[in-house]
């Protein structure tokens, strides 16, 4: 009896003092991890956000920064603190839902080691190609691409990335193979498809956007289900014939696993509001993403349902990181 007092008493000592953490956070600054380094459109998504809240509530966040592995390793930083509401993480599409299947030992599991807050935004690719080649449609490269199995190439910043996978995805939809020329970032894969020495690249909006205007490569399409504001007269690959096709990068907030339900709901609540001011939505579109939101549920769904359906591109593209 006194041991089934004892563990009575335990329980409800630590509910309250789970409660009474939720009711008087925070009390300190707020660590958000960004698992990229400064300046790219994960970090820019992290401050700008961020700043929102910190202006409207008064809390304070300091953005700390940890690249490594595919942004695995500030991932999994995060997991791993105290689950109490003063260390964050901004995961994305690759370190949530393709670095599951594209790592045979991932250090973290994304579903178990975190609790999803907020989805922030999402970002579409664009698919584009040199002005010297003779693709002016999209229809033009798949027919190309059909007429010459595993001639055209298609290069991407790097093996297993979403601009990779992305490309594998839509080769799956248009019955076509091409030849996958991986670089070790966008740089020379950019410099390469404006030269004509590849035919095809998938980048994000933003790193291709000023050479689309300046007309040194074509867009063809975009990835999203629906047409980028900066490129309007870009055809979606959803309304080039393959219906249904809508794949983007999306971003959001978590935290590790355990941290008290209305830490979660006070941050959730935060976040969508800041999400729906006009001046946040315009920032973000400079860095090609739309701003999102939703409940941490719906979050959850999210991942849920994007990791099986990247996993099974990842295994059928034969992309692997050790």
């Amino acid at each position: 009896m006194n041991t089934t007092r004892h563990l009575v008493l335990a329980l409800a000592a630590a509910a309250f003092s789970g409660a009474a953490l939720a009711q008087a956070w925070p009390t300190k600054p707020i660590r958000i991890v960004v698992p990229f380094p400064p300046g790219g459109g994960t970090d820019i998504i992290a401050r700008e956000t961020s700043q929102r809240v910190a202006k409207a509530t008064g809390w304070i966040f300091v953005i700390d920064n940890k690249p490594g592995a595919g942004g695995n390793l500030g991932v999994d930083s995060a997991a791993k603190s105290p689950a109490d509401g003063y260390t964050l993480v901004l995961g994305q599409s690759s370190n949530l839902a393709i670095n599951p299947t594209l790592y045979a030992r991932l250090p973290y599991d994304p579903q178990k080691d975190l609790t999803p807050i907020v989805l922030l935004a999402n970002a579409p690719l664009v698919l584009v190609t040199g002005m010297s080649t003779p693709y002016k449609t999209l229809a033009d490269a798949v027919n190309a691409a059909k007429a010459k199995p595993g001639q055209v190439n298609f290069a991407s910043p790097g093996n297993g990335t979403v601009a990779h996978l992305t490309s594998e995805l839509f080769q799956k939809a248009a019955g076509v193979k091409t030849q996958h020329v991986p670089y070790k970032g966008a740089s020379q894969a950019m410099t390469d498809v404006i030269s004509g020495t590849v035919d095809l690249y998938m980048s994000s909006v933003p790193t291709m956007l000023g050479h689309i205007k300046q007309g040194k490569v074509r867009a063809l399409a975009v990835t999203s289900a629906k047409r980028v504001d900066d490129l309007p007269d870009v055809p979606t690959i959803n309304e080039s014939g393959y219906q249904g096709f809508d794949a983007v990068t999306w971003f959001g907030l978590l935290a590790p696993a355990g941290t008290p339900k209305d830490v979660i709901a006070k941050l959730n609540a935060e976040f969508n509001k800041a999400l729906k001011q006009p001046e946040l939505a315009k920032r973000l579109g400079d860095e090609g993403a739309d701003p999102a939101g939703g409940t941490p549920e719906q979050f959850a769904a999210l991942i849920k349902e994007e990791i099986p359906r990247w996993g099974k591109v990842v295994k059928e593209s034969g992309a692997k990181v050790d």
